[in-house]
């Protein structure tokens, strides 16, 4: 029996799961995941008539909403210094300038984002129409950076590809340097690895835009429709956490 227990216990899964935890960004992506399910699952309880079962989903996904943006509370100056190293990183000034752009609108954004907390817990007192107001503008500014997050990635995505096709296009045998050869080889695997992560993240962009785009008034998408896109997203965003954190491809 206490071999069974130590086999489970100990087993790699358990002490890959417990490494992912540990992380701030592992916590905050399953919390996420299931904020997204629970605004999905009481939209369909509502539209269901059940709406007691409703409101506990709906609470649910309040707490989770303003625990998540209690953890963010430090980001906004990680965005600011990520902005200000791209300003110094090599390359083309068309990535360059909508990384930038990107990093100042989720600095922006996650600034707004600490008010709608601090009033959300009542820390500070802020009238329903500036309440209103601040909680918009956030939702304006996370919209922005998800575009210039869209805009970047396809052009990264597109630069990448035309790099793997001049490093494929280089490949020779027998006339090549060994050492030589083996550093193309490396460098196509390290652009093939990167461009998939572009990729990923584009998908995981098209996906989320729609909310922001909702919260600020720029469309009308439905609570279901939002809630199945955000979980969507999330468990693309938990598969690629598990992957860097537990070094997987």
């Amino acid at each position: 029996m206490a071999s069974v227990a130590s086999q489970l216990v100990f087993h790699p899964a358990v002490s890959q799961s417990l490494k992912f935890g540990a992380t701030n960004v592992g916590r905050d992506k399953v919390y996420r995941a299931i904020q997204f399910f629970a605004r999905f699952f009481a939209w369909y309880l509502q539209n269901n008539g059940n709406k007691l079962e409703a409101a506990r989903w709906t609470h649910l996904k309040a707490h989770l909403g303003t625990a998540r943006k209690l953890m963010r509370l430090g980001k906004p100056v990680e965005h600011l210094q990520a902005a200000l190293r791209a300003t110094f990183a090599p390359g083309p000034a068309s990535e360059t300038i909508t990384t930038v752009a990107r990093q100042v609108a989720y600095f922006g954004y996650l600034s707004y984002d600490a008010l709608v907390w601090a009033n959300s817990i009542k820390f500070i007192n802020l009238n329903p129409e500036t309440a209103k107001r601040i909680a918009k503008t956030s939702f304006r500014l996370w919209f922005a950076g998800i575009v210039f997050s869209l805009i970047n990635g396809v052009l990264k995505a597109s630069r990448l590809t035309q790099e793997i096709k001049k490093l494929q296009g280089t490949r020779a045998w027998g006339d090549k340097d060994l050492s030589e050869e083996a550093a193309r080889e490396t460098r196509l695997n390290a652009v093939q690895a990167t461009r998939r992560s572009t990729r990923d993240q584009l998908v995981i962009d098209l996906l989320d835009v729609w909310i922001p785009a909702t919260g600020a008034g720029l469309l009308d998408v439905n609570e279901g429709t939002l809630g199945s896109l955000g979980l969507i997203s999330s468990i693309l965003g938990v598969k690629a956490q598990w992957r860097a954190v537990n070094g997987k491809k």
